[in-house]
């Protein structure tokens, strides 16, 4: 019996992404989408290129983490509850060029994301052989909560939609007001990480944030996720809202201060800008710990690939006879 059994695991397994939050230096909660396998035994196994080292950074320093599966998209799942799993999570500085000791995650992945099986082809091998340079991060769980789904909500006449209000617009108004909802990570009073998804309300001051009774956020460095993907993995859109989360009579409210945007903003010139920065940092961790590039296993990488291609094209089929 571990930790983890107390959540649905089938609803668990089913989830695309996750939300996943590590600490930051100055301490703010810092979160990010990400996939995620479970384990038998009961750990949960994620993993981050040399490009988006930070995560792994993050844990070295304070191993408290937090994950809340709460997008179902993808899933098939109807009216999916959330799962929040709060725990510790180890980070090896192993630089991983093959996919061992993460072979169902790989699969995993390649199944659910149809488009990254291209990454492994020899026309893309030299722009891509960054992502596969990785770091594997264990969770071990600490804590389930399972939460309902948020309720559904008409949408609002466009002259009501939240948005940039009042005479100085808020940092990252405009941003969050493309998504339903976003996720808010911040601290509990131990200086842990918590997680909850929520409608903001962007008012003068801040974006006025309801929580779950079971969130233990209290007032500190906090940050509101948005993100976004199709039933395929694709078509990323991800932003990070940073500030501080403060008591607002009964409820909380965080003031915004900047936002971050890992994928850009949209524009064209956007992809070109992420491929040299994913570029330049695997190469800048590397050089700092004295590395030699290592060169990826594509072989292995191509295995799992085919595999995986074969196995949703048989599952494909069969859809399609029951559907006959």
């Amino acid at each position: 019996m571990t930790v983890l059994d107390s959540a649905p695991h089938d609803v668990l397994d089913a989830y695309r992404t996750c939300e996943f939050v590590t600490l930051g230096r100055d301490g703010t909660p810092l979160a990010w989408p990400t996939a995620v396998r479970r384990r038998e035994d009961g750990t949960l196994l994620l993993t981050t290129s040399l490009a988006f080292a930070q995560k792994a950074l993050n844990i070295r320093r304070d191993g408290r983490v937090a994950l809340l599966f709460s997008d179902p998209t993808g899933s098939g799942l109807d009216h999916a509850p959330q799962i929040f799993v709060a725990g510790r999570a180890d980070c090896p500085d192993q630089v991983m060029t093959g996919p061992q000791g993460a072979e169902d995650y790989w699969r995993t992945l390649f199944e659910r994301q149809p488009h990254s099986r291209a990454y492994v082809t020899a026309a893309m091998r030299r722009l891509m052989d960054w992502y596969y340079l990785r770091l594997l991060i264990t969770v071990t769980p600490e804590q389930v909560i399972v939460r309902p789904p948020l309720p559904p909500l008409p949408p609002p006449p466009p002259s009501e939609r939240p948005g940039p209000r009042g005479r100085n617009p808020l940092p990252g108004a405009d941003r969050l007001a493309g998504f339903p909802s976003a996720v808010l990570a911040a601290r509990d009073a131990f200086g842990g990480p918590v997680l909850a998804r929520t409608r903001p309300v962007p008012t003068d001051e801040g974006f006025v944030v309801d929580l779950p009774s079971d969130c233990a956020a209290v007032p500190g460095p906090a940050s509101l996720l948005v993100h976004r993907h199709d039933d395929r993995l694709n078509h990323m859109d991800n932003a990070l809202v940073r500030g501080e989360l403060r008591a607002d009579g009964d409820g909380r409210l965080l003031v915004p201060t900047r936002v971050v945007e890992p994928m850009g903003s949209g524009r064209p010139i956007d992809a070109v800008r992420l491929l040299r920065r994913t570029k330049r940092t695997t190469r800048r961790y590397l050089e700092q710990r004295g590395l030699q590039r290592p060169r990826v296993q594509w072989d292995e990488f191509r295995t799992i690939a085919a595999s995986a291609s074969a196995s949703a094209s048989a599952s494909a089929s069969a859809r399609r006879r029951r559907e006959a």
